[in-house]
């Protein structure tokens, strides 16, 4: 496949820049890979597509607020500090990104907060945008890290052309989220109450959850048009006993096993095993998932509407087919659904 094929034209308006007044009342097209035939529903109806015993996998990453504004020593530049992850606990040391990158060499000290009490000194360059800071607190890892990120905010995707306001804090967030790591929410997550979980749970359909924590990667462009030779961001992850047993027991039973956003069908095939179950995985994944793809473990999948160009999109379309896609998406644009984290979403049986 090549990058110009996942190419559409979609209107600026239909990337939604609000949240649903409801979780469960986005919209949900409902997609048939076999046939291509499509339906239009509310996504609370998810459930009636599901019976006793199948399974929904989530990912219960949780997003951090990891946007900062800074201000350079001496000259007082404003410089915004993305904080990716953090690599060592004891010394305080964070893989970021910086804007603008010129201005921030090796040595710099940078100040956080109105009061500029939170200070970091850059000791090195990863990348043309990375850095590692070394922040200057004293005090608990506890302390320094509620500190640190009561100075952040929600990391809302750039597509999103207004500030985050206390609203997002929540909505940017999955209800069941529990392991922080991401700085990007796993969307199709987001549609998902407590309300339709209950339900879920009367019907007898399980939940399971495995862990990985979403990258910036998932947004950077492709530079390449030969898909083969792009390289997907490492991301960490985690596959527990939990889990594998019970999406083993649905594979045994013949039962739905339902992905619940891209990062999770990419999580449950970097850890397939033989004979199309799970197997148990910590670690690291750079899986790159694109037609033509064969899936062994997952059966149905639910996804929000990405945007051109996009890994989440290629993904999808190695599901669901490339051409049904492609034209569900073609219909999303004509029928006015919403794009992006806080848009619609489609299940994909």
């Amino acid at each position: 496949m090549k990058l110009s094929q996942f190419k559409f034209k979609l209107p600026e308006e239909l990337i939604a820049q609000e949240p649903a007044a409801q979780r469960d009342e986005s919209r949900l097209m409902v997609v048939n890979r076999k046939t291509g035939e499509i339906e239009h529903k509310i996504f609370k109806d998810v459930i009636n597509y599901f019976d006793e015993g199948d399974i929904f996998v989530f990912n219960d990453t949780k997003v951090f607020p990891a946007r900062l504004d800074g201000n350079k020593e001496k000259t007082g530049a404003r410089i915004e500090v993305f904080l990716l992850r953090e690599l060592n606990s004891e010394h305080k040391l964070w893989d970021v990104l910086v804007e603008p990158a010129r201005k921030i060499r090796i040595g710099n000290k940078l100040y956080f907060g109105e009061d500029e009490s939170m200070v970091a000194e850059v000791i090195d360059n990863t990348t043309s945008r990375g850095r590692t800071l070394r922040f200057l607190y004293d005090g608990s890892h506890e302390e320094f890290k509620k500190a640190l990120f009561d100075l952040g905010e929600t990391p809302l995707p750039e597509y999103i052309k207004r500030k985050p306001v206390e609203d997002d804090v929540d909505r940017y967030q999955c209800i069941f989220a529990k392991n922080e790591g991401a700085v990007v929410a796993p969307a199709a997550g987001l549609h998902f109450s407590r309300e339709l979980l209950k339900r879920m749970e009367i019907k007898g359909i399980d939940q399971a959850f495995l862990t990985l924590h979403s990258g910036l990667g998932n947004f950077r462009e492709i530079d390449v048009e030969d898909l083969t030779k792009h390289r997907m961001d490492s991301e960490q992850m985690e596959v527990t006993s939990k889990l594998v047993e019970c999406v083993n027991k649905a594979k045994d039973n013949a039962k739905q096993v339902c992905a619940v956003g891209t990062s999770v069908l990419r999580g449950i095939e970097s850890a397939v095993s033989m004979g199309g179950h799970m197997k148990t995985y910590t670690g690291w994944t750079n899986k790159f998932i694109f037609p033509p793809y064969d899936f062994t473990v997952t059966t149905s999948l639910i996804s929000n509407f990405h945007l051109p160009y996009s890994t989440m999109l290629m993904m999808v379309t190695a599901f669901g087919d490339y051409d049904n896609i492609m034209n569900a998406y073609d219909v999303a644009i004509k029928e006015g659904y919403r794009f992006g984290a806080y848009g619609d979403a489609m299940l994909i049986i």
